[in-house]
């Protein structure tokens, strides 16, 4: 299973020969992802999967017609958006399948693919958050190029290290997508190095991301105060608190879940954290940065009176 894993990304092959020659290979060759079974809950994700296809798939509509809108921070807010299309859409479609299947099962290959993809896009989406600080530098493509590049190779290291591992005492993880902690807590392999490269990179990409967004927050804030006008002032600071809690709940809820040591997994407690930055934040995000912002609120406007005129001229 190593082999079909280590052809799959056709990288690190040094790794992932040392460790088949050691003959510490994973016996598994799928796994029963049970972490959400509750029927009742398919309705709910369903509709919080819907809204943020809509509502990302919209703010990046909006930003590729309106010239108006081609301006450094709505370039962030486009690929921000992107970011929670692809995040979202890598773990609720399995999700959703598994509430209605019999069988909750998933492939080793798939889920090695799967834990890639969820690892690079949250890479992607703490750097872009941080990125977005500085809205106003002429180098938005290479910024975002270079965004992307670290989370390439974050992801992959993180997945090559993570299915080193052996899984031959259980195969069934209790959690609704293939993530790093709930694998570490099935391996009968020795965890150590994975849990100490996952503290590392989670320090450089989490924290810092963090601390550097709630630098530029404090810029902000300090602005904002110095507005004279009450009512300005007002809704400048209710525009920012939105923004600053979104950001907030992600950054938290990834890091209660992977700055902890296995010991301490909750398996009830970490569904509920994943599900908010994985799932929530995504659908949020399109909601916060663009019902509290009159240029996307009159392209928004604008789209749609351009579509009635010309649904109205195919009628007529």
């Amino acid at each position: 299973t190593v082999t079909s894993h280590c052809f799959l990304f056709g990288l690190l092959p040094d790794l992932c020969s040392e460790e088949m020659e050691k003959g510490n290979h994973s016996e598994a060759t799928e796994f029963i992802l049970s972490g959400l079974t509750d029927c009742p809950l398919f309705g709910v994700f369903l509709v919080v999967y819907g809204i943020t296809l809509v509502g990302n798939g919209g703010m990046i509509f909006l930003i590729t017609i309106d010239p108006r809108l081609h301006t450094p921070m709505y370039f962030f807010l486009s690929n921000l958006s992107f970011c929670d299309l692809c995040y979202s859409s890598i773990i609720s479609p399995k999700m959703l399948q598994n509430f209605l299947a019999e069988r909750k099962s998933i492939s080793y290959t798939a889920c090695a693919v799967q834990l890639y993809l969820s690892v690079l896009f949250a890479d992607v989406e703490c750097f872009l958050l941080a990125v977005m600080a500085y809205d106003r530098y002429v180098f938005c493509k290479q910024l975002v190029a270079g965004v992307y590049a670290v989370g390439f190779v974050d992801s992959l290291i993180q997945t090559c290290f993570t299915f080193r591992l052996s899984f031959c005492s259980s195969n069934i993880i209790d959690h609704f997508f293939c993530d790093i902690p709930p694998l570490l807590a099935i391996s009968c392999s020795d965890t150590r190095i994975n849990e100490i490269l996952m503290f590392a990179i989670m320090c450089c990409t989490g924290v810092g991301s963090l601390v550097t967004v709630l630098l530029s927050y404090v810029y902000i804030i300090s602005t904002i105060l110095q507005i004279r006008f009450v009512e300005g002032r007002r809704k400048a600071f209710s525009t920012c608190t939105f923004h600053l809690t979104a950001v907030v709940l992600f950054f938290c809820t990834l890091l209660f879940m992977y700055l902890r040591p296995t010991l301490n997994y909750s398996m009830d407690t970490d569904k509920v954290a994943s599900v908010f930055y994985t799932l929530v934040i995504p659908m949020l995000n399109p909601l916060v940065y663009s019902l509290r912002n009159t240029e996307v609120k009159d392209a928004l406007r604008k789209a749609m009176n351009k579509l009635l005129t010309n649904f109205h001229s195919v009628l007529v």
